[in-house]
């Protein structure tokens, strides 16, 4: 396969996944759903990345002064098949800014993680990580850290039975206990890297809430009640008067489509869907063997030039 076509791959992939992000996170179980998802966003992402950024060097590599400087024969790395010029400075200037726009949102997330740690450490839980706060607005969110705390106002808690705040409750510990923040941030990251992946990254926030959802359906054993404290707290928190989330970053039981939610648990829990998670691991490998076939024919091809350079030097 010729160097430009392996570059092109990564970002077929990416539309690709991008247009079937939506489809796919409805589709899949939700947890095949949030760590399949997460791992395609951030393969295509650094393939992507490293794509256009392999594009911009070979371009950059043929001007005089820094052949010159890394010792290649430009002459050498003229033949055959290489990047025009016109594409390799378009691909320079698209990975400056994405590199840009990936480092702070990194730096945002990495804040966000920070603040809620040291949050989470000055909140005293009522047991287990439960933290009840008074508030006369319904509100509930998991809030992560090294012992990541589960926040509900009384509100909420006046808001639901009994039954119910069992289902608010194995809710959000479920996305605690599977570190859904770290999906999410990483999910947000490869959309701020790759900006062809915001479908995934949005499909991704999807699947997190859902799969909370199947967990405390399970947990309680009855998901007509699951769905129903569902809408109940979706409902409760409507129809409060809008407020500041305590925290960016918390995850919220009742964030995301709702309707959508509480119809997923009132049908059968979801089936396996073994061939479109297969289809989807091997996109992720394939995209991973390109980026390595890549770096070997552009590795191959530099050492090709530095030799022809040293002859006739």
């Amino acid at each position: 396969m010729s160097i430009n076509a392996l570059l092109l791959w990564p970002l077929i992939a990416s539309a690709a996944l991008g247009l079937s992000g939506s489809r796919l996170g409805r589709t899949l179980p939700p947890a095949v759903a949030v760590r399949l998802l997460t791992a395609a966003a951030l393969v295509s992402a650094l393939a992507t990345g490293f794509a256009l950024a392999v594009a911009a060097f070979a371009v950059l590599a043929r001007v005089p002064i820094v052949s010159a400087i890394g010792h290649w024969s430009v002459a050498a790395l003229d033949t055959g098949q290489h990047v025009p010029a016109a594409a390799g400075v378009f691909a320079g200037a698209t990975v400056t800014a994405l590199v840009l726009a990936a480092a702070a949102r990194a730096l945002r997330g990495g804040r966000e993680l920070v603040t809620a740690a040291l949050v989470c450490r000055n909140l005293d839980d009522a047991g287990g990580g439960l933290v009840v706060i008074e508030d006369e607005h319904p509100d509930a969110y998991a809030l992560p850290g090294i012992r990541g705390r589960i926040v509900v106002s009384t509100a909420m808690l006046h808001a639901l039975s009994s039954d119910e705040r069992r289902v608010l409750l194995a809710h959000e510990a479920a996305h605690l206990a599977r570190g859904h923040h770290l999906y999410l941030q990483v999910a947000e990251l490869s959309a701020a890297a790759n900006p062809l992946l915001r479908p995934v990254a949005r499909a991704i926030a999807t699947a997190v809430e859902r799969e909370a959802d199947e967990i405390a359906a399970a947990e309680v054993g009855d998901r007509r009640l699951a769905a129903r404290a569902l809408a109940r707290a979706g409902l409760a928190r409507a129809a409060a008067p809008a407020h500041r989330r305590a925290l960016v970053g918390a995850l919220g039981s009742a964030d995301g489509n709702v309707a959508a939610r509480a119809h997923a648990l009132l049908a059968p829990p979801p089936p396996h869907r073994r061939i479109l998670a297969a289809s989807l691991t091997a996109m992720i490998l394939v995209t991973s063997a390109v980026s390595l076939v890549t770096a070997k024919q552009t590795e191959r091809r530099f050492e090709t030039a530095e030799a022809s350079y040293t002859q006739h030097a």
